[in-house]
């Protein structure tokens, strides 16, 4: 029922060198920092893309420095980041974009540093890249040109048709 009391014992304190104390100090300022970099980077995510979805027609061009994914039709030019064209696809006018990923159709000309054909893709016109990939099954009709800026507008030929 009662309990010895602890008042008269005596408190052990560990001993630790100055020096040891603040090297464990700075390694849990450290853990600390590496924490809110984590914690920061979840709080403020990558933006998502803009979906155009499968019954969505767009007259008009696009425009965004973000990334975009096509799974409708587009009649106009496109400029983005990054560009995913749908399986389902189609666009109808220029395709500009750092990098290209093309699974549906598109009948005009590609522009892009990395531009990538998949099996499904089919492109009707010409493709100015600085590097390309192109998988089996793919249809293409029309010209390949490496560019080392295939962005800028200065040096392109004018569009076959």
């Amino acid at each position: 029922m009662f309990s010895k009391s602890r008042i008269n014992e005596p408190v052990v304190k560990p001993l630790v060198q100055p020096e040891a104390q603040e090297a464990v100090e700075q390694k849990a300022t450290h853990a600390a920092t590496k924490v809110d970099s984590v914690i920061s980077g979840i709080s403020s995510p990558k933006h998502k893309a803009s979906v155009l979805s499968a019954n969505l027609t767009v007259v008009g061009n696009l425009n965004t420095t973000g990334d975009v994914e096509v799974e409708g039709t587009i009649e106009g030019d496109i400029r983005a980041h990054l560009l995913t064209i749908g399986e389902g696809a189609t666009i109808r006018g220029e395709v500009i974009a750092d990098d290209i990923v093309i699974n549906g159709h598109i009948i005009g000309r590609v522009r892009g540093l990395k531009v990538r054909l998949t099996s499904t893709a089919k492109v009707e016109g010409d493709i100015i890249h600085k590097t390309i990939a192109i998988e089996s099954g793919a249809q293409f009709e029309g010209s390949v040109q490496r560019q080392e800026d295939p962005l800028s507008t200065d040096k392109l030929a004018p569009v076959s048709k």
